[in-house]
C-alpha cells in the first residue's frame, strides 16, 4: 500500500535529527501563534485563497527568506567540514551525507532562492510598473505559487522521510541512473525542480501577457521601465528554456521508472545528451536570475542619482543581445567533452561576446551616477558591492571561456567562486538592493538605515573572505564535492579562512533580520504609509503605500519613460479623478488545492505509491473541471466602493 516507504526512511543521524527537530519545533510555535491570536481564518481568506498578486509576491518572497536561511546553513555546513576534514580527520558530516547538502544547497539556491525572488518580483511590481490593475490570468498566478511551494515541500521533506540526491544539483547521469543512485534521493529531486519548473513556465506565460497586452494607455515598448524590459527579456528565456528541463527531467524519471535508457550507455542512451540538454537550459537559467536584477538595478541607481538613466535605448539593446546570446554559449560547461578544437571555438568566442552587452550596462549605471546627487543608501551600496563582486566575476568567466584554461580549471573551486560571484553578487545583492527599495512601497515605512548597511558590509566583505581563497584553491588543484582532503596538500589555511567569510555572511543575515524586527518595531502603523520616500520616477511611487487591491482607481496615461517624475515637475493643472466601475477577480482556493495534490504526486511516484498517485492526478483534473466551470470568477467594484478607500486616510 505505501510502495517503498517503511520506518527505515524515518531513520537519521544526530545532525538530520536535530534538523527535524528544529523544524517541527519551528512548525508548532507559528501554528500556536495563529491559534492564540486566532489567525487561522485570516489566513485562509486573506493569503492562502488570495488571488492579488501583490499578496502572492509577499508569500513568495516569505518562501525566499526560509530558503536563504537553509540555504546559507548548509554552505556553513560545508565550509565547516572542509575546515577541519584535513588527513585522518574525517570531519562531522559523513561522505554521503555531505553530498545530499552540497546538492540540496544549490537546487535551495537557484530554484527556491533565485527563481522564487524573481516572481515576488514580478508580482510586487508588474502590474505596478506598467499601470495595470491585476495580471493576465489571475488564477493560474496563484495555482503556479502553490506549486512553487509543492516543490519546495518535497525537498524540505526529505530531511525527515528518506534522503535526498547525492548526484549534484544538476543530476548528471550515469551517477543519477538507478544503477549508482537505488534509493529515492534523486526522485526526490526530480519532482521537487519538475514541479516547481512547470509552475515558472506557467507563472512566465502569465507575465509575459500581461506585459504585451495589459500595459496602460501611453505606455509603448520604448517607454517601459528598464526593470519591465529586463523581466520581459527573463520571461523570454524562462519560455523557451524550461521546456528543455521539462523534458530532460521527463527522459531521465523514465529511465529510472521504466529503464528506458535515454542517458544510460548502454542500449543506445548518452549521458552526454542530458548533458547537453541539462545546460542547453542551464546557462539562460543564469540570465533569467540575473537579468530582473540587472532592471533592480536600473530603477535604483537612476533614483537614487536623481538622473534619467543613461542610455536607455543601448541597455535595451543589450537586453535583448544577451536574451539572444545565453542561448547559443550552453557547452563552455563541457569543453572537456572532447566536441573539438572547432566547437570549443565557437562557443568560447560567443561566450566572450555575451561580456560586451553586460559590459554596456555596467557603464551606463556608472554614467548614470555621473554628475548626479548620488544619495549612498543601503540599495546603492548593495549596486556598488553588485559592481566589485559581479565585475571581477566577470573576468574569471572570460578566462574560462578559453578552452585550454579551462581544462585545467573545470570541475575546480575556481569555477564555483566564480559561479558564486555571479549568483550571489549578482542575483542576490539585486534581491536584496529591491527589498531594501520597495519594501516601503508595500508597508508604508522604510527600513532601519543603519543595520541595512551593517548587513551590506558583513555581505560583501564576507563574501570576498569566503570566495576569493576558493580561486587561489582552484588554481592549486582542489575540485569541488570533495569532503575530505589531504594535509600535504597544504589547503587548510585556506579552507579556514573561507569558513570565517562563511561566518561573516551568517552575521550580515543576522543584521538583516535585526533590521527588520528594529523597523518594525520603530514604526508607528497609526500613522499614514510613506508614498514616495526616494523621490521616485516610476508609476509605482503615484499609488499609497501599501497599494489598494485595484493599484489604481484610475488607469494611469503616460507620456513618457518617468511617467511620474515628470507629474511631479509637471506645471499643468492636475485632473479631478473620474471613477468608474470595473471587474477584479474573486478569491479562490483551487490553486491551494492543485498544489497540495501536485506535492502528493510528487511524494507518491518517489516511495511507488501508485494508487495516490493516481488519487491526485485525478483530484487535479476535477478541480479544473470545477474551475473552468465556475462563471462567476470576478465581481465589480463599484464607484462608491472606490471613493470610500481612495479617501481614507
Amino acid at each position: 500500500m505505501f510502495g517503498k516507504l517503511t520506518l527505515d526512511a524515518f531513520r537519521h543521524d544526530m545532525i538530520e535529527m536535530g534538523a527535524n527537530i528544529g523544524m517541527g519545533l519551528g512548525l508548532l510555535f507559528v501554528m500556536a501563534l495563529l491559534t492564540y491570536h486566532k489567525r487561522w481564518k485570516w489566513l485562509w481568506k486573506e493569503w492562502i485563497t488570495s488571488v492579488d498578486p501583490k499578496k502572492i509576491g509577499i508569500m513568495y518572497f516569505s518562501i525566499v527568506i526560509l530558503m536563504v536561511v537553509k540555504g546559507v546553513i548548509d554552505a556553513v555546513m560545508m565550509r565547516a567540514q572542509l575546515m577541519f576534514a584535513v588527513g585522518e580527520a574525517g570531519g562531522y558530516l559523513g561522505a554521503a551525507h555531505y553530498q545530499q547538502i552540497f546538492t540540496a544547497h544549490g537546487v535551495t539556491m537557484i530554484f527556491f532562492v533565485g527563481m522564487g525572488s524573481i516572481f515576488a518580483i514580478m508580482n510586487l511590481l508588474v502590474p505596478l510598473q506598467i499601470g495595470a490593475r491585476d495580471v493576465a490570468f489571475p488564477f493560474l498566478n496563484a495555482t503556479s505559487f502553490w506549486l512553487f511551494l509543492a516543490g519546495g515541500l518535497l525537498m524540505v521533506v526529505s530531511l525527515t522521510i528518506g534522503n535526498y540526491s547525492a548526484a549534484g544539483w544538476v543530476g548528471y547521469p550515469p551517477l543519477s541512473g538507478l544503477k549508482y543512485s537505488p534509493d529515492v534521493g534523486v526522485d526526490y529531486w526530480i519532482w521537487s525542480v519538475q514541479i516547481a519548473g512547470i509552475g515558472s513556465l506557467l507563472s512566465a506565460i502569465n507575465f509575459l501577457v500581461t506585459i504585451i497586452k495589459m500595459r496602460c494607455p501611453g505606455m509603448t515598448f520604448k517607454n517601459m521601465p528598464m526593470l519591465i524590459w529586463a523581466i520581459f527579456g527573463s520571461l523570454i528565456l524562462i519560455i523557451f528554456a524550461f521546456p528543455i528541463l521539462t523534458a530532460s527531467l521527463a527522459m531521465l524519471t523514465l529511465d529510472r521508472l521504466m529503464d528506458m535508457h535515454f542517458f544510460t550507455a548502454e542500449l543506445g542512451g548518452s549521458p552526454m545528451m542530458y548533458i547537453n540538454l541539462i545546460w542547453a537550459w542551464g546557462h539562460p537559467e543564469v540570465y533569467i536570475l540575473v537579468l530582473p536584477a540587472f532592471g533592480v538595478f536600473s530603477e535604483v541607481v537612476s533614483a537614487y542619482s536623481k538622473k534619467a538613466l543613461f542610455g536607455y535605448t543601448s541597455m535595451v539593446w543589450s537586453i535583448v543581445t544577451i536574451t539572444f546570446l545565453s542561448f547559443i554559449v550552453w557547452l563552455h560547461h563541457f569543453f572537456t567533452m572532447g566536441a573539438g578544437g572547432t566547437v570549443n571555438a565557437f562557443f568560447g568566442i560567443m561566450t566572450m561576446l555575451i561580456a560586451v552587452p553586460t559590459g554596456v550596462k555596467i557603464f551606463n549605471w556608472i554614467f548614470t551616477m555621473y554628475r548626479g546627487r548620488v544619495d549612498f543608501k543601503t540599495p546603492m551600496i548593495w549596486f556598488l558591492g553588485f559592481v566589485l563582486i559581479f565585475t571581477t566575476g566577470g573576468m574569471t568567466g572570460m578566462l574560462l571561456s578559453i578552452a585550454p584554461a579551462d581544462f585545467q580549471l573545470h570541475n575546480g573551486l575556481f569555477l564555483v567562486a566564480h559561479f558564486h560571484s555571479m549568483v550571489i553578487g549578482g542575483v542576490l545583492f539585486g534581491v536584496f538592493a529591491a527589498f531594501a527599495y520597495w519594501f516601503p512601497k508595500f508597508t508604508g515605512f522604510t527600513l532601519n538605515e543603519k543595520y541595512g548597511r551593517y548587513a551590506c558590509y558583513c555581505w560583501i566583505g564576507g563574501f570576498l573572505i569566503a570566495f576569493m581563497p576558493l580561486y587561489a584553491l582552484g588554481l592549486m588543484g582542489a575540485t569541488r564535492r570533495l569532503n575530505y582532503y589531504d594535509a600535504s596538500t597544504g589547503w587548510q589555511p585556506l579552507f579556514i579562512v573561507a569558513g570565517i567569510g562563511a561566518a561573516l555572511i551568517s552575521l550580515g543575515i543576522l543584521f538583516q533580520v535585526i533590521q527588520v524586527i528594529k523597523s518594525i518595531k520603530d514604526h508607528n502603523f497609526q500613522e499614514k504609509g510613506v508614498r514616495d520616500p526616494w523621490d521616485g520616477r516610476t508609476l509605482e511611487w503615484s499609488t499609497t503605500s501599501p497599494p489598494p487591491v485595484y493599484n489604481f482607481a484610475v488607469l494611469p496615461e503616460v507620456k513618457g519613460k518617468d511617467p511620474f517624475w515628470e507629474e511631479k515637475h509637471s506645471t499643468e493643472p492636475k485632473k479631478q479623478p473620474k471613477y468608474e466601475p470595473f471587474l477584479l477577480p474573486h478569491n479562490t482556493s483551487i490553486g491551494f488545492f492543485i498544489g497540495v495534490l501536485s506535492f502528493l504526486i510528487g511524494f507518491a511516484l518517489t516511495w511507488d505509491i501508485l494508487w495516490l498517485a493516481i488519487a491526485s492526478t485525478v483530484g487535479i483534473i476535477i478541480f479544473m473541471i470545477v474551475r473552468l466551470s465556475n462563471q462567476e470568477t470576478e465581481y465589480e467594484m463599484s464607484v462608491s466602493e472606490i471613493q470610500q478607500i481612495e479617501n481614507t486616510p
